[in-house]
């Protein structure tokens, strides 16, 4: 993969290797946690995605449930 800067919107600075290939980035920290922030979000719709059609567990059921695994 050639990354060019362009690739990295949020770059701050770039660290590259001798050959000039980009293998960091300096970004900053209020970018880096809304980045966070937009993983979770993403991660969280993903789950709650999975589980969509399931029934719902009551308290007892659910409490079974962990104990048998």
């Amino acid at each position: 993969m050639n990354a060019q800067a362009k690739d990295y919107p949020f770059a701050q600075e770039f660290i590259t290797d001798a050959e000039g290939h980009i293998r960091k980035v300096v970004i900053d920290v209020a970018d880096y946690q809304k980045l966070i922030e937009a993983l979770e979000d993403e991660g969280l719709y993903r789950a709650v995605a999975e589980v969509r059609n399931e029934i719902p567990l009551s308290l007892e059921e659910a409490l079974k449930e962990m104990a048998a695994e």
